[in-house]
């Protein structure tokens, strides 16, 4: 079985650099991360990495900076999405892209322009407020709108400002990372085992892809290999995640098109779904069950029965809720044509996910690069070519159908065998990473250990990061009120992209 993906790392020049993301990019690489660490205390400067999904495994760029004047050439001119990236790169480290958009994205005044807090003697924010300069649309007829950041409920904090002629969308412009939760800086300051259980808390919606995502670049520094049984519960752990939010957005996007009744069905099976895991793995949402070397707890054999007869329970409700939906006229009014992405566009931003997949994108981990169990359990990817609501609510039921099945045939097939291997007392330095096909898409997580195997730095990165500009122009030339239905069509995270 293979537990890791392939990793190839390079250290180049700047030239190189230039030279290098080219190629990439002429090969059809896929952008991951963009990220940066302080390598001042090893009489270096800093450290820029870039990491690009290629067809046979991951691609590391590295390239050192002078501490003094961190610059480097931008690759967004290349890599659309890199964009945010280099400017959360240049908040956080200084390291500044040549000739790209030097706007904040995280800094939000919270501390001075000269202070970086993942640069090693940052001593603590400081208020330097300044006002934010969004792209304006002029013309006669033209205003502004202006939503959040604070929003109603429990959703976190992003800025929408929208540019718009009576209802119609000419422009959207995010902003986001209101919070900043100082992640990357938190996770150089806790063991290996406490890190695990902050990468889970990275985006809580995708609680079992990072804690996959993280132990397996410690598996990588480890040199550890997971058994088959834990392999599995992973895997069972990853696509009742999958399911849980796909459930909760059909019954979202339902809602948003004026049919409560959607909402309250598919919470009805999304609470059962819940009320099932907190049974079987002893938490609702379990964010700390996938641990380095395997999981933390066992399913008994009345454990896979109730999972058996719940998935089959669920099949015949998804099958049954799905012929409404694609029946219900007013609802398909709503979702066809609405908030489209082609697949030109897809491809040349950089899209991924099932966003993508919705767009006629087929890329899925699973089937791409698949790891234990995934290179045994087969996966049938759930693409369409339409990009629009509809497409994306079409791949939700396929994939949701689609992990049901994979869930039964892990539970008939489940090996016997240990959970966990043993991690070993011995200090590990090295660098990780991990890939997983979250529910979203690729969530990646780079890790990198001292001599004393205490975390140097770790940059967990969500997919979120290349689809929320993708938002933007999806929602150009629909009008204001389909904006929370195409928005929630895609359903990305704000906590993913505030580090």
């Amino acid at each position: 079985m293979k537990e890791l993906v392939p990793l190839h790392c390079q250290r180049v020049s700047s030239d190189e650099w230039s030279a290098r993301v080219a190629s990439l990019a002429a090969a059809d690489a896929r952008l991951l991360a963009l990220w940066s660490s302080d390598e001042r205390d090893r009489g270096a400067g800093l450290l820029l990495r870039a990491a690009f999904l290629e067809r046979d495994g991951v691609a590391v760029l590295e390239l050192a900076l002078p501490a003094g004047a961190p610059r480097y050439p931008r690759i967004d001119t290349r890599f659309p999405s890199a964009a945010r990236m280099q400017r959360a790169v240049r908040d956080l480290s200084g390291a500044i892209a040549d000739g790209a958009d030097a706007r904040p994205w995280l800094r939000h005044g919270a501390w001075l322009q000269q202070e970086y807090p993942l640069r090693r003697d940052f001593g603590g924010g400081t208020p330097d407020p300044a006002p934010y300069r969004f792209v304006r649309v002029h013309g006669d007829g033209v205003h502004e709108i202006a939503v959040g950041p604070v929003h109603a409920g429990i959703i976190e904090p992003g800025h929408f400002r929208f540019s718009v002629v009576g209802e119609k969308v000419l422009r959207l412009e995010e902003r986001l990372g209101y919070l900043h939760k100082g992640i990357e800086r938190r996770f150089t300051q806790l063991p290996l085992a406490d890190a695990r259980r902050l990468a889970a808390r990275v985006s809580g919606d995708s609680a079992v892809a990072y804690s996959w995502a993280f132990s397996m670049a410690e598996e990588r520094i480890r040199g550890i290999t997971v058994a088959p049984r834990a392999a599995c519960l992973r895997a069972l752990l990853l696509e009742r995640e999958r399911i849980a939010n796909h459930l909760g957005d059909l019954g979202a996007l339902g809602n948003d098109a004026g049919f409560g009744v959607g909402l309250a069905q598919f919470m009805r099976l999304k609470e059962d779904l819940l009320r099932v895991n907190a049974c079987v793995f002893g938490a609702r949402y379990p964010m700390d069950a996938v641990v380095a070397g395997g999981v933390a707890r066992d399913i008994d054999a009345a454990g896979c029965e109730l999972l058996l007869a719940h998935g089959a329970t669920l099949a015949r409700e998804l099958h049954a809720l799905r012929a409404i939906y694609d029946e219900h006229a007013g609802m398909q009014d709503r979702f066809i044509g609405c908030g489209c992405v082609s697949t030109a566009l897809a491809l040349q931003l950089g899209l991924t996910g099932l966003a993508a997949r919705a767009s006629g994108l087929p890329h899925d981990l699973r089937c791409d690069l698949p790891v234990a169990p995934y290179d045994v359990v087969r996966v049938t990817r759930a693409v369409d070519t339409d990009g629009d609501v509809a497409a994306r609510v079409a791949v939700r039921f396929d994939e949701t159908g689609e992990s049901l099945r994979i869930c039964r045939e892990l539970l008939e097939a489940l090996p016997d065998g240990a959970i966990r291997v043993a991690l070993g007392n011995a200090a590990t330095q090295g660098f990780g990473i991990g890939l997983v096909e979250g529910w979203r898409g690729p969530v990646f997580v780079a890790l990198e250990t001292g001599e004393d195997g205490a975390i140097r730095s770790c940059h967990p990165h969500d997919p979120s990061w290349h689809n929320w500009p993708v938002l933007e122009h999806a929602v150009i030339g629909n009008i204001v009120p389909d904006f929370p239905l195409i928005n929630k069509s895609f359903n990305l995270s704000y906590s993913g992209v505030d580090l």
